[in-house]
């Protein structure tokens, strides 16, 4: 496929940064006029998809899961600890701020080596870790073992991302991207129920909710290790060998089965990879401080919230579930439908109508002081996920293929170390306007203005982000449409009985044939690689 024109050689020329930013108005048009019905697109799955979606899906569903422990056990923690919230709550600051290594590590690894093996090895860090926070008896040994989980949590996303939606159809990819991300939201709602069964009701408190946290991904291990590599990887890494053969065969060099290969495969992904950094430094940029602004819209929603319930609402514990919950479950609802409509509306014009959405309704998300705040919560949460629908697939687009596990789950993970402090700064300033403190038998508990800072910072970040989602990139409808015949033509070779590897080759031996000008069946181009037994088949493919 062609360099993309969101690549960064438009950002040299001046006229092209002209013409580029003079298109946004008109690349906000829908790209499609009418809508698929989204459940005949889920009839047209696979059990594979279905299988390596579910995977994908867990492992994203349970990093959520670990992460909202800490936001929901803030006063808990605190008070054991004998230490304020916002001492606290560098809990979740620093988880945030090392899952960018996390990222940039297992992405890499990813990228030249599989999606499967990666993210057991971070689900195994789950459990460990998971483990350790339940076992900490000082704030500081809290904070050292959420530092290195999140490097586990950072290591997890690009992985699962690409387990759960490299295999799909690509009219499906938009409806479970949506649905994907909202295994963030499902993760969160998960910990506000399972806090509230443990914490309140067992011996060991908050210390339970961490110790529970290390028994799914046992199975999720267990169910990632039943599963293959995604087609995807393996038509890539096919096809990047197969490349390297041909390069050498029309050199007049030999290139040997086995270690040869393989470390010649290794040093042409090298130079795949750094091609792509300097094809798409720019949209690495860009990605990051959009993955900033969303961050801090998603952490500045949810993290401190909790806190602000049973605070300065003064809600308890079960009634802080019940509005936790069921913003969830908006969450849940809004991301599936706005990653569906992205499809045919656009990436960017639905994300930007759900900053619109979002904003308008900061006020009736802070003002309420009694249980209305239900509703209230289920409506902005439905907005601020639904803004992260389509963003999974919004950030596969943009990513050059080779480095595509890297480039999602780093610049996903360094938005997150961006926006890291978001809770920490919220608790901080918020400390700075004191309420009447609230007593009781037990004595006196301060309280604070948390409200006013949550609404300001959020209205502050919704219209940053319309701003710069306005002016951003996007996949055109001509680039969908060759990445959607890309995908057809694949999974038309995959059923007529050709493997991920012999793909990979034939995509390699066509790219080499039309770079070099040659013509003809290319059958001992072929041969030489060793797909002979397949030329028929391809050859009838390439001319359908």
């Amino acid at each position: 496929m062609k360099t993309p024109p969101m690549a960064a050689g438009w950002f040299y020329s001046p006229r092209q940064i002209w013409d580029y930013f003079i298109t946004r108005p008109t690349t906000l048009k829908p790209p499609r006029t009418q809508f698929r019905n989204p459940i005949k697109i889920l009839r047209e799955l696979e059990t594979h998809h279905w299988l390596m979606f579910i995977a994908g899906w867990l492992g994203w569903t349970w990093d959520s899961f670990d992460f909202f422990t800490v936001s929901l056990a803030v006063t808990e923690i605190a008070a054991e600890f004998g230490v304020s919230n916002s001492d606290v709550t560098w809990g979740m600051t620093v988880t945030l701020m090392l899952r960018s290594a996390g990222a940039l590590i297992f992405g890499v690894v990813s990228d030249r080596y599989g999606r499967k093996w990666p993210m057991i090895i971070n689900l195994a860090l789950f459990i460990v870790l998971e483990l350790g926070s339940g076992f900490c008896n000082t704030l500081p040994q809290f904070l050292g073992v959420r530092a290195l989980y999140g490097i586990a949590m950072g290591g997890l996303f690009g992985p699962a991302a690409a387990t759960a939606l490299e295999d799909l159809p690509y009219d499906a990819r938009g409806v479970l991207s949506g649905f994907f991300e909202l295994g963030y939201g499902v993760g969160y709602l998960l910990a506000a129920m399972f806090y509230r069964a443990l914490v309140p009701t067992t011996t060991q408190g908050w210390r339970s909710l961490f110790w529970f946290g290390a028994g799914p991904p046992v199975l999720i291990i267990a169910y990632r290790w039943w599963l293959p590599e995604t087609n995807g990887f393996l038509v890539m890494a096919a096809q990047r060998e197969a490349k390297l053969v041909l390069e050498k065969q029309a050199e007049g060099e030999g290139v040997q089965e086995g270690t040869h290969v393989a470390r010649a495969g290794l040093r042409s992904w090298f130079r795949e990879t750094w091609v792509s950094i300097k094809e798409y430094w720019v949209i690495f940029i860009y990605l990051i401080f959009l993955m900033t602004g969303w961050n801090s819209i998603s952490h500045g929603s949810q993290d401190l919230y909790p806190t602000f319930l049973k605070s300065q609402v003064e809600l308890d514990a079960s009634q802080t579930t019940i509005v936790s919950c069921i913003g969830q479950i908006g969450a849940v609802i809004g991301g599936t439908i706005l990653g569906y409509i992205s499809t045919f509306a656009g990436r960017r014009l639905t994300m930007m109508i759900a900053c619109v959405c979002g904003g308008a309704l900061i006020p009736a998300y802070i003002l309420p002081r009694d249980m209305s705040l239900v509703a209230c919560a289920f409506f902005m949460q439905f907005f601020v996920m639904g803004a992260w629908g389509p963003i999974p697939i919004h950030l596969t687009e943009l990513a050059p293929p080779a480095l595509r596990s890297t480039a999602v789950g780093l610049t996903y993970q360094l938005g997150n170390l961006a926006s890291s402090a978001s809770s920490t700064i919220q608790s901080t300033i918020g400390e700075r306007f004191p309420l009447p403190e609230r007593c009781t038998e037990d004595g006196c508990t301060s309280r604070f203005d948390y409200g006013r800072v949550i609404a300001i910072f959020m209205g502050a970040v919704w219209a940053w982000m319309l701003v710069f989602t306005f002016l951003g990139p996007e996949m055109s409808e001509e680039e969908r449409r060759e990445q959607a015949e890309q995908a057809e033509a694949l999974e038309s070779m995959r059923k007529q009985g050709m493997t991920a590897k012999d793909i990979g080759e034939h995509m390699a031996r066509v790219a080499w044939e039309a770079e070099k000008g040659v013509s003809g069946t290319g059958d001992e181009t072929v041969k030489e690689v060793g797909v002979v037994e397949h030329v028929d088949k391809k050859d009838s493919i390439e001319r359908a």
